[in-house]
């Protein structure tokens, strides 16, 4: 897999079939190993290691209801009293962050009102804190650590 601008990280793979799994730690299983996956698991490695936010917190690739259809969110990050606090959205690393990636995790945040959004493709990351107020993203260097 490609090398991703973060931290260098140990991950667990195993062959099946002629396909290489991954093990994510959140959901406890073996995924199978495609570019976007490859992100996700480095941002879930963040999030827990760098960031420090507790695995029980954290929840990856669960369906949400926008304007009636059915999405899939990358990862939430919750507070401790079940309010979200990050939504983040992953693209492959030959997927363009653009308006369209910006528009997509501002439509989930409708539904979802988190207080930080991440947008990455594992080559450029994004980090914002949400103003509902002025209803905009204002953005960051990072995200916050967790503080409980």
């Amino acid at each position: 897999m490609q090398t991703l601008n973060f931290t260098q990280f140990s991950f667990r793979f195993k062959n099946s079939e002629n396909k290489v799994s991954i093990f994510d730690p959140i959901r406890k299983k073996f995924v199978i190993l495609q570019p976007e996956e490859w992100v996700r698991q480095h941002c879930l490695q963040v999030l827990m290691l760098e960031k420090n936010y507790p695995k029980s917190l954290i929840n990856v690739e669960k369906e949400l209801r926008v304007n009636g259809l059915k999405k899939r969110y990358d990862i939430v990050v919750y507070n401790p009293d079940g309010s979200i606090h990050i939504i983040v959205e992953c693209k492959a690393p030959n997927i363009a962050i653009n308006q369209g990636t910006f528009d997509q995790i501002a439509q989930y945040n409708r539904t979802l009102n988190a207080n930080y959004l991440m947008v990455t493709n594992g080559i450029n990351h994004y980090y914002c804190m949400m103003d509902l107020q002025a209803e905009r993203y204002v953005f960051l260097k990072e995200l916050p650590n967790y503080t409980p």
